[in-house]
């Protein structure tokens, strides 16, 4: 593993695993042990420490706010997390446990304690990841080491990675597509990995004609990236066979200006945080237009009538209905919601699909009302609540519209309260200093008043940015 700062090849990643795990036993009493580190090689090492421990690990989005950093710390429980003083200087949000640990407090030499892993049984918690809820609050997605290995499982044997392989990773590793595709997945096949922490895409492309990955995996807004820099050449994209995205829809444009300019075509897949997350991934030669691929070895899929949850045929929309081993354990301490979303066996992932008739899965919309911004789940409730909080606001609904660099953004439309003017830049820094970036509105549209159902309910449906 090579990142922003060292190299790592085997052996240094075990007894750097083995160094932490001697500094983790004696503080940490609890269950879970939390990970805030940037992507590179230091994630895996804390990773397999927790884990020779028997610990179930709960990758820490540092992106959040600090309340929704601190709801996650705490409804995991955790008392210890691992992080680096590198990556506190440089975010907003703080971690709060009885045991913080910097990497660079650690001392990494002379010979740690010789160690197996603990024991673990398939059905085992390997693995916290939070993603957003349906309130906007974090659900805690339970996948346990028989989740993550049959995912890894399967991924091999679709795409067939060997060691002769070099991954370039930049997804942050406390997202599932990152843990699993960039991290898990080239430790389980003995491949090359290349990380940046930071997609900064004039030094991807450095990265590339250095390292020369076979593998690319990404999300749209980055390709969106790489064809703005300007001396990127077709030549420095020669040596990639596999470029995939993957988080949420290519757009179009990004898909045919990418094959234009450096006759690469991007192949899409498709999963989810409760699947592992990989369950579709389209090999090189598959690629149809819209289509994220068929199915991985081992994974079903059901299209299904929302209304009725019969089966529909080939080439009809319904709900896509997905069972597999790498279908997650369900939601941390949440059992109406995992029941909710369990059904005949299948987990109901809320996206709206179609089969073609070779079984390729085409996703065409949402049943929930998850936006995706770059690659970030945002619900409209978020931004509405901190809308609504202003003084000047009456009432407020917030709907995603496409963009060829984010994928989606937030628009909100808002009613004034009485004696109120509209002032959006105002409206617009009130929700930057209150959401992250990504969940802040891209634009705010003033509206006499905001179409509503028969109960009163704001109907999103009926905006239109």
């Amino acid at each position: 593993m090579v990142d922003d700062r060292r190299s790592y090849r085997r052996a240094e990643l075990l007894i750097g695993a083995l160094h932490l795990a001697d500094a983790i036993e004696p503080i940490c009493r609890t269950n879970t042990f939390g990970l805030m580190l940037p992507t590179s090689g230091a994630f895996p090492i804390a990773a397999l420490a927790g884990w020779f421990l028997g610990k179930t690990i709960v990758p820490l989005n540092y992106l959040l706010k600090p309340d929704d950093l601190r709801y996650v710390i705490e409804d995991c429980g955790t008392d210890t997390i691992i992080t680096s003083q590198t990556l506190l200087d440089a975010i907003e949000a703080r971690p709060e446990a009885r045991n913080l640990v910097k990497l660079e407090d650690i001392d990494f030499t002379g010979f740690p304690t010789p160690r197996w892993p603990t024991h673990a049984e398939g059905d085992d918690l390997a693995l916290l990841v939070y993603t957003s809820g349906t309130s906007g609050r974090p659900k805690g997605v339970m996948l346990t080491h028989g989740n993550i290995s049959a995912n890894i499982r399967q991924i091999q044997r679709h795409v067939q990675f060997t060691r002769r392989d070099v991954l370039l990773g930049v997804l942050p590793q406390f997202h599932s597509f990152g843990l699993t595709v960039l991290t898990l997945l080239p430790l389980t096949v003995g491949c090359r990995v290349v990380y940046s922490a930071r997609f900064v895409p004039s030094r991807i492309v450095a990265l590339i004609r250095r390292h020369r990955p076979s593998v690319f995996i990404g999300i749209p807004s980055m390709y969106g990236g790489l064809l703005r820099v300007k001396d990127a050449r077709p030549e420095d994209f020669a040596s990639l066979r596999y470029v995939v995205s993957g988080a949420e829809p290519l757009p179009a444009s990004i898909f045919e200006a990418f094959r234009e300019r450096f006759g690469i075509t991007i192949n899409e897949g498709y999963g989810l945080s409760e699947t592992s997350p990989v369950t579709n991934w389209c090999r090189p030669g598959e690629w149809r237009p819209g289509s994220v691929g068929p199915p991985l070895p081992g994974v079903t899929e059901r299209i299904v009538d929302p209304e009725t949850a019969r089966p529909v045929p080939p080439g009809r929309d319904g709900e896509v209905w997905i069972a597999g081993p790498n279908v997650m354990k369900g939601y941390f301490r949440l059992p109406e919601q995992t029941g909710r979303v369990f059904r005949d066996g299948f987990f109901r992932t809320g996206d709206i699909g179609r089969l073609d008739r070779d079984g390729h899965l085409h996703i065409t919309g949402r049943l929930k009302e998850m936006l995706i911004v770059g690659g970030e789940n945002v619900f409209p409730r978020e931004i509405e609540e901190v809308l609504d909080a202003n003084p000047s606001v009456a009432a407020s609904g917030v709907v995603g519209r496409r963009d060829d660099v984010r994928g989606e953004v937030p628009v909100a439309f808002v009613e004034l309260g009485d004696g109120a003017t509209f002032d959006e830049g105002a409206l617009i820094r009130w929700c930057r200093a209150r959401l992250p970036g990504y969940k802040a509105p891209r634009r705010i549209v003033h509206v006499p008043r905001l179409p509503r159902g028969p109960t009163g309910k704001i109907l999103r449906r009926e905006l239109d940015g």
